[in-house]
């Protein structure tokens, strides 16, 4: 494996409105990593995932993806560059008049030359991996938010992508579903090194599947650490944002932080 990390930013500043959202930020992210990224609302978290796949362009500093600069890639080369990526959004950005098979194999049908027959199946493998078959031939609105997300994150895995960056995808879920998703992005690490990088404000996701936690706050990356040490930390805003969800070193990273 290349010791290239999947992601780096180098001192990115991004100012939006006239206020400074990202201030020098810096930090890498391994291949196969589980990157998890938490903060308030405004913190610039969103911001920051929307930078590795070039929606936003920093003012100062770079991003990379392995060897390749994207911000400062043009043309096909972003082009290639963004089809690394496989995204879920928090809304799972499922087209409503499409069935979930015609979700899925959108990005097939776009950006391959796939004949139909080859595109059915690759749908039909990915739709019964994600224990989705039975649901092929309904549309989202048919659909719990948890089989949405599901079916989005279908769709996000279809072209085989390095890397998969997911907006809040526990937003709005109940706790068991939200469980599954977390699986979801293990399985994915465990079977395919898949890298993750992971939006949430959700604490007990964050520890359950993270290899590292970053918390930002008003711009700056103020930590970065192993669950374990997450739970250790003494940094002001990492003590408030456990204390605001109630965790301790209870759950099922306690044995590991004891240690």
């Amino acid at each position: 494996m290349s010791r290239t990390p999947a992601i780096r930013f180098e001192r990115v500043v991004k100012r939006l409105g006239g206020r400074v959202v990202l201030d020098e930020v810096s930090f890498e992210i391994a291949r196969g990593e589980v990157f998890v990224i938490v903060g308030a609302s405004g913190s610039g978290k969103s911001v920051t995932l929307k930078h590795m796949v070039r929606l936003l362009t920093p003012d100062e500093g770079w991003v990379w993806v392995g060897d390749d600069c994207i911000s400062e890639a043009r043309g096909r080369r972003l082009s290639e560059l963004r089809d690394r990526f496989g995204v879920l959004f928090q809304s799972a950005a499922l087209l409503q008049w499409m069935t979930v098979e015609d979700n899925v194999a959108l990005p097939l049908r776009e950006k391959t030359r796939l004949s139909e027959a080859d595109i059915a199946e690759r749908v039909r493998a990915q739709l019964a991996a994600l224990g989705l078959e039975d649901a092929a031939e309904k549309y989202p609105a048919d659909l719990s938010g948890g089989m949405q997300k599901r079916v989005g994150l279908a769709r996000a895995m279809i072209l085989n992508p390095e890397i998969i960056l997911y907006d809040e995808p526990t937003s709005g879920l109940d706790p068991v579903t939200s469980r599954r998703i977390d699986e979801l992005i293990l399985d994915l690490r465990r079977r395919h090194g898949i890298t993750s990088v992971v939006v949430t404000h959700d604490l007990h996701s964050a520890l359950g599947i993270a290899t590292r936690i970053a918390v930002i706050h008003q711009g700056r990356i103020v930590e970065v650490r192993a669950p374990a040490e997450f739970l250790r930390s003494e940094h002001e805003i990492v003590r408030a944002f456990l204390e605001a969800q109630y965790i301790t070193r209870r759950g099922a990273w306690e044995t590991e932080a004891a240690t």
